[in-house]
């Protein structure tokens, strides 16, 4: 599917993929699920590479820009394993497509959030590097997200975003409230590894995320909302994979 190189890589040992198959471009779901669904709505001549674990890896075609799509698991340790293999691989753009639980009140089920950085309270970016070094997207790239984003008439938001461990919490009041008044957009649990290891691998990265829970509103039950199929959350979902392939395919027009 890609172009014949000099050097074929062995397969990555988690992915089980390598530098002939996996594209420049990456757009990293959590759910592998999201994978498929990416595919099958989005693109052409599509197949599916590897499924190991959580990571199922897809490459096809977005307006003839070949594109790979790998999921990434739930949380940061598994986000950077994935991210980690892929570089090996070539991958060089990196765009997150996640589900967030909204930090402020003004944002709305499936309204994206584009992170300009992220405050670091996952533990998988702090194994590579101190936590006073920050988490930022790539300029350029989230740029391109922001403008094309405006080009498609979606609702968004752009910001700080915050990344945990921690899914289940019994402070999780105290922790919003918190973050509320810090002017934190939204909460996640990949993006801080994702735009910490780009940054120190020397790739770029960027990341939305499509608001599954509102602010104040029981997470449990949000997210058992977006499971059973909530429509406003898989509209946002749809949403931001349109924004992360004609990002891409924007950037792949002006090299």
């Amino acid at each position: 599917m890609l172009k014949d190189r000099s050097v074929v890589l062995m397969l990555q040992p988690h992915i089980l993929c390598n530098n002939e198959n996996i594209s420049e471009y990456v757009i990293l779901p959590g759910d592998p699920q999201r994978a498929t669904r990416v595919a099958e709505s989005f693109l052409e001549d599509w197949e599916e590479i590897a499924y190991n674990r959580e990571f199922k890896t897809i490459t096809g075609k977005y307006k003839g820009v070949l594109v790979t799509i790998t999921s990434t698991g739930i949380g940061g340790p598994s986000a950077a394993i994935a991210i980690e293999e892929l570089i090996a691989c070539g991958a060089k753009y990196f765009i997150r497509i996640g589900s967030g639980g909204a930090v402020q009140s003004d944002i709305s089920l499936g309204d994206l959030i584009i992170a300009t950085a992220a405050v670091r309270e996952d533990g998988a970016s702090k194994m590579y590097v101190e936590s006073e070094y920050p988490a930022v997207s790539d300029v350029l790239l989230t740029n391109h997200l922001i403008e094309t984003c405006k080009e498609l008439n979606f609702p968004y938001h752009y910001g700080i975003v915050r990344s945990h461990d921690s899914f289940y919490t019994d402070s999780e009041d105290e922790i919003m409230k918190y973050w509320n008044e810090k002017k934190v957009l939204a909460s996640d649990m990949e993006t801080a590894t994702l735009l910490s290891l780009a940054q120190l691998k020397g790739v770029k990265a960027a990341s939305i995320l499509n608001t599954v829970v509102e602010y104040e509103s029981d997470l449990k039950d949000g997210v058992a909302d977006y499971v059973s199929k909530e429509k406003i959350c898989i509209e946002g979902e749809k949403r931001e994979i349109k924004l992360a392939l004609e990002t891409i395919y924007k950037i792949d027009k002006l090299k």
